[in-house]
């Protein structure tokens, strides 16, 4: 998964091929402990009068608290170093501004032509889909040819690998074979339950496509096609995630929201929800009765109601305190992160995750993430053993 992402201001990066995740550093990750001047040998306190370690330690970090806080509140504010230089030269500063203006707007446009270049590669790829689509569900046998060239890949992976034979055979549909292909996604794993498996078995498809070129805000949505079954009556859940209209600093498309169908559930059969009977007591005549009361409950179809980020005003008037906005962060960048991983990992390579395959290279890379980088020396001045 990626970094924190910033939603109190709004600024969500993509992750896509173009471009490297930002990361968002605290503003105490740039700072170190605050010094102060050495104690004097007249000042220093007699043995007995020596004060408490884990006072002077919450002391510290009161302080540091404290100094974090104050400089915190300074960023982004003028340090009347601009202001004071002479007005030619200040003159020369809005310049500079203007031609980075300029900059700005190319910039935005190369990525506007980025998403058109994967638009116009989806468009290749498409007959592609709808081939993979056809031997999943059985409605085409496998060529030779294919079954040749999968066999000599996957010889390149395991030369240990027994080669089936090539000859064509009758066409044998792949069961549940999207329902395997998510639960071997590292993210989704954790939120499809065995109750969601159920109604997963029921996925045909699921397919990628681009917000028009005319959309008022650039995008992409993903569609999940379902057979008909026992749990909602929708053919089709699609979820679209929206960029904001221009480029963010680093120069990459920025997240805005994201729009899920809504599920129009079967009786009794809602995913989202846990149904409980309680009995209650009527208090002027006694008598009791049953009602049943729907809860909410963790579920993969939550995620076609995607959390709501707060306006970028509502740094100040939210009524949200720091907990809550921390969980809406984290539930945004995972809904945003799954957004992703489903257009750029798994629809594409969906017979990798369908086999397993994939799961070493995303394992490699949550590795990966799970490492500060260190100085070439430890705290105590000596190198790391080997490992």
């Amino acid at each position: 998964m990626s970094s924190n992402v910033p939603i109190a201001h709004g600024d969500i990066t993509a992750p896509t091929p173009q471009n490297t995740p930002l990361t968002h550093a605290p503003i105490a990750a740039g700072l170190s402990r605050p010094t102060v001047p050495d104690i004097s040998e007249d000042n220093e306190p007699a043995e007995d009068e020596s004060e408490d370690p884990t006072q002077i330690t919450g002391a510290q970090d009161a302080m540091l608290g404290l100094v974090q806080g104050r400089l915190a509140d300074l960023v982004g504010k003028s340090s009347g170093y601009i202001e004071s230089l002479p007005i030619n030269v200040r003159k020369s500063v809005e310049a500079l501004k203007g031609v980075q203006v300029k900059q700005n707007e190319l910039q935005n446009q190369y990525k506007r032509e980025c998403l058109e270049l994967e638009k116009k590669y989806l468009e290749l790829q498409n007959p592609l889909y709808e081939r993979r689509n056809a031997i999943i569900s059985g409605s085409a046998q496998a060529t030779t040819e294919e079954i040749e060239a999968g066999s000599r890949a996957s010889l390149k992976d395991d030369p240990l690998y027994t080669p089936l034979p090539s000859d064509e055979a009758a066409p044998a549909a792949i069961p549940e074979f999207w329902l395997t292909a998510l639960r071997n996604h590292v993210g989704l794993s954790e939120i499809i339950t065995e109750r969601d498996a159920g109604a997963l078995k029921n996925l045909i498809d699921i397919r990628l496509s681009y917000l028009s070129s005319d959309s008022p805000k650039p995008g992409f949505k993903i569609s999940f096609i379902f057979s008909p079954n026992d749990y909602f009556e929708n053919n089709v859940l699609d979820k679209t995630y929206l960029y904001q209209e221009e480029v963010g600093y680093t120069g990459d498309f920025v997240y805005d929201h994201a729009i899920g169908t809504e599920i129009k559930w079967k009786e009794d059969k809602d995913l989202t929800k846990e149904f409980e009977i309680k009995k209650q007591r009527n208090k002027n005549t006694n008598r009791t009765r049953l009602v049943r009361k729907a809860r909410p409950t963790d579920s993969f179809f939550n995620f076609f109601s995607p959390p709501v980020p707060p306006p970028e005003e509502a740094d100040e008037e939210t009524d949200m305190d720091e907990e809550e906005l921390e969980e809406l962060e984290e539930k945004l960048e995972m809904d945003y992160q799954i957004g992703e991983d489903l257009k750029e990992k798994i629809i594409p390579r969906a017979i990798d995750y369908f086999t397993g395959k994939a799961l070493e290279y995303d394992v490699m890379d949550e590795d990966e993430d799970d490492f500060d980088e260190l100085d070439d020396q430890d705290e105590d001045g000596q190198f790391d053993d080997e490992v």
